[in-house]
C-alpha cells in the first residue's frame, strides 16, 4: 500500500512512474528529479531533455515558489512530467496545472480529506481561469473579434 496519492485530471490513481527519483545533487541522466522550493531551476539547464521526471516540493500550502519553479522550467523548454508534492490542497490544482504541472502527489491522508470528488472539480482548470472569465472565453485565449 501506497502512502501517497497521484491527482491528475482524471482523478486519483498510483504512481506509475517507475524509474529512481534522486536529488537534485544525486541524479543521473534518465532518473526523475527532487527540486525543493528553495531550488533554482537554472541549474538544470542544459540538462532538461534528459530529466523524464521533474519533482516540485510544496512544504506548506501557503508556500507558493513551486509555482515559479513550474513556470519557469517549462519556459526554459521543459516537456517532460512535471510534478508537484506535497502539501497542495484541491483549491490549488487549478493553479497548479496553469503554471505547467501535469499532477500533483499528496499524502494520502490528506486525499482522506479532501476526496476525489473535490480535485475533479477543479479539473476543468481552463474554466477556472478567473482571467478567461473576466475576458468571456472558458479557454483563457482572448476571443476573436
Amino acid at each position: 500500500m501506497t502512502d501517497t496519492i497521484l491527482v491528475t485530471d482524471q482523478g486519483f490513481g498510483p504512481d506509475d512512474f517507475d524509474a529512481p527519483i534522486a536529488a537534485l545533487n544525486d541524479a543521473h541522466p534518465g532518473c526523475g528529479i527532487d527540486l525543493a522550493s528553495s531550488n533554482d531551476p537554472n541549474e538544470l539547464a542544459g540538462r532538461l531533455a534528459d530529466i523524464p521526471l521533474i519533482r516540485v516540493d510544496f512544504p506548506s500550502f501557503a508556500d507558493g515558489r513551486g509555482f515559479t519553479i513550474a513556470r519557469q522550467l517549462r519556459l526554459m523548454g521543459y516537456q517532460g512530467r512535471l510534478r508537484a508534492r506535497g502539501h497542495v490542497i484541491a483549491d490549488q490544482y487549478a493553479m497548479a496545472r496553469r503554471a505547467g504541472f501535469d499532477e500533483v502527489e499528496i499524502p494520502a491522508d490528506l486525499a482522506k480529506r479532501q476526496p476525489e470528488e473535490q480535485w475533479l472539480s477543479r479539473a476543468d482548470w481552463r474554466a477556472h481561469d478567473y482571467q478567461a472569465r473576466v475576458r468571456g472565453t472558458a479557454s483563457g485565449r482572448i476571443a476573436a473579434e
